[in-house]
């Protein structure tokens, strides 16, 4: 039997009523999540090539307060760094690609102006996936269409959030 949808919200919210939220329970998620991925099942259902650029929601559970969203990425789209707070993500790739950067702060957190640099710069190809822990600054960047599954914690839209200001903060991106 092909790993579903169901099995991957029954399996979240057993290890996170197990373990709580911590970086082996959110990479389990993960790999769970890219287990899920390999089902071409989930991405047929999950997706479909009439569907606009937008964020839908698949699955909440009110019990951990996990939500799994599908996001289709138009071609071109470049995210500012930012953080989810107090929350975590999963990033997924379902179909497509996404280009991540990690940020870490350089300057005091007690200073006003946010000072960045790039602390890792990665591409999630299809059926890869990566865990943020709380406060993990990152940015996303699709240069083609993309089909992406984002679990997170809660939901994002009604806990402070950080994003980063580029006509305020520094964002330096040092190349290699």
């Amino acid at each position: 039997m092909d790993y579903a949808l169901g099995n991957f919200c029954t399996d979240c919210n057993a290890l996170l009523k197990q373990q709580g939220v911590s970086a082996n329970s959110l990479q389990q998620i993960a790999e769970r999540l890219r287990k899920l991925l390999a089902n071409p099942a989930f991405a047929a259902t999950a997706f479909s090539e009439q569907m606009p650029v937008g964020q839908y929601l698949l699955h909440h559970d009110p019990e951990t307060d996990v939500y799994v969203l599908a996001h289709v990425q138009a071609a071109g789209k470049t995210g500012k760094p930012h953080s989810h707070g107090a929350s975590w993500a999963i990033y997924g790739s379902a179909r497509g690609y996404t280009d991540m950067t990690e940020w870490r702060r350089v300057n005091p957190e007690t200073e006003d102006k946010v000072e960045l640099e790039v602390a890792d710069k990665y591409r999630l190809a299809e059926g890869e996936t990566r865990a943020y822990g709380p406060g993990v600054i990152h940015s996303t960047a699709h240069p083609e269409k993309a089909w992406v599954i984002r679990v997170t914690g809660t939901d994002l839209d009604a806990i402070p959030r950080y994003r980063f200001r580029p006509q305020q903060d520094r964002i330096l991106e040092k190349t290699s």
